[in-house]
Formats: C-alpha cells, structure tokens, sequence
C-alpha cells in the first residue's frame, strides 16, 4: 500500500510545530531514511491569534488557515494535521474548504480517553483562554461522559503568562513552573487526569509530572498521523 503524504499546517506555534515534527519521526517504524514518510510543512506564523480571535480582540484566523491548507492540498499533502488546539475551534469551516482530509486533534483525544482511561470521569484542562471559552473540549468530553475542570479565573492568567510569556519565546523551564503548579491546582480540585490543552504545554508537561496521568493530544496527533499514512487505522 503506498504511504500518505502527511500535510502539517503549521506556526500556531513554530516550536509545537516542530515539536510535531520530531513526533512523527520518532513514532515511524524506519531503519533507513527511505521507511520515513513524507511529510510537507507549511510553517505560517503570519495567522493571526487564535485566542485573540475568539474573545474579540484580533482578526479571524481562518481566511490565513484556509489558504495554507489549501497550499498544502496542492503541494500534495493526502491529509492535514494542526498543531494548534485553539485553531480547532475553526476546524469544521476548515474541514470544508479542502478536498483532503483534516484529522480532528479533540476528537482523537477524547477517543484516547474513552479507551484507555474509562475510569476518567473529571479531566483538568491546561489551555488557552480561547480554548476554554470555546468549549472544545467540553463538548467533545461530555458526550463521554467526563466533565472538564478549568483552572481558577486567577490561575487561568498564569497559564497565559506561561504560553505567551514564556513557552513561545523560549523560556520553556519557567514555563514548566507555572503549568506543574496550575495541574497540582486542578488535581487538588478532583481532576483525574490532565490533558494538555494547548500544544505549548505539550512542549513542557510529560507523563510522571504529576501524580495524575499527563493526556497529551500531541502525541496522539502525531501518533494517529503516522497509523493514517501507512494506512494502519
């Protein structure tokens, strides 16, 4: 069966992106350069923010997404992946502005979720504003069954602080500070696993952390990803 192209539509931010990148590589089943699979990257840190967009303050994101997926498509790309949890928000409009496929980052978490942690029933969200307000991830979780847990309005600041502040401009150890501190809030608040909600919080949360299981959608993405392209699921 020939391999899929994967189409990564990228700089939501350029490290997660990258960070997706590395994922792929180490997830594929290769022992030479030719088992890797081809993988085209549309880097465009020029869409507009994405949390700015949802509560009002900044440009629609979607017309700069809508013609880097469509670069993708001609480049050759077979499907779409977005390492960005906040431009899901958008996914459905996106979806229909392509002919290929677009892989739904909340949706394959959630599946993840109902399969191997089905004692789960109160999840923390470590996202941005615009994710949280979005509902995303609350109304994809619901329909399993697990009811999401957001950090404090107070503690919400933090974790701006600590994507915007810190993880995107490199500062990824004070990063890490903030968000282990926000997770043990939510885990002391009932959470019984923490989902990194933002694909910075990818860059600094890893499983064994935190006394919970670390669900990271991410990893998922790149995971689903490569199963897609061998043709595997």
């Amino acid at each position: 069966m020939k391999k899929k192209v994967i189409g990564i539509l990228g700089g939501m931010g350029p490290e997660a992106t990258a960070d997706l990148f590395y994922r792929i590589i180490k997830a594929t089943p290769a022992r030479k350069d030719q088992d890797h699979l081809r993988i085209i990257i549309d880097n465009n840190p020029k869409i507009p923010d994405r949390t700015a967009a949802i509560i009002n303050k900044g440009l629609s994101p979607l017309p700069e997404m809508v013609k880097t997926a469509k670069n993708l498509e001609r480049a050759g790309a077979d499907f779409i992946i977005m390492p960005c949890v906040t431009a899901h928000h958008y996914y459905e409009e996106l979806r229909k502005s392509v002919k290929i496929s677009v892989l739904n980052m909340i949706e394959l978490t959630t599946q993840k979720i109902e399969k191997n942690f089905p004692g789960v029933k109160k999840a923390g969200l470590i996202a941005t504003v615009g994710t949280i307000k979005s509902k995303i991830y609350d109304q994809a979780l619901g329909r399993i069954g697990v009811r999401v847990i957001i950090p404090p309005e107070s503690m919400e600041q933090d974790v701006m602080k600590a994507i915007y502040n810190h993880i995107k401009a490199g500062s990824l150890i004070e990063g890490k500070h903030i968000i282990v501190n926000v997770a043990n809030q939510l885990i002391e608040m009932g959470a019984e696993a923490i989902i990194c909600g933002c694909t910075e919080v990818s860059l600094v949360l890893k499983n064994g952390d935190l006394s919970v299981p670390v669900i990271d959608p991410l990893q998922i993405l790149a995971e689903t990803a490569v199963a897609t392209a061998l043709g595997t699921v």
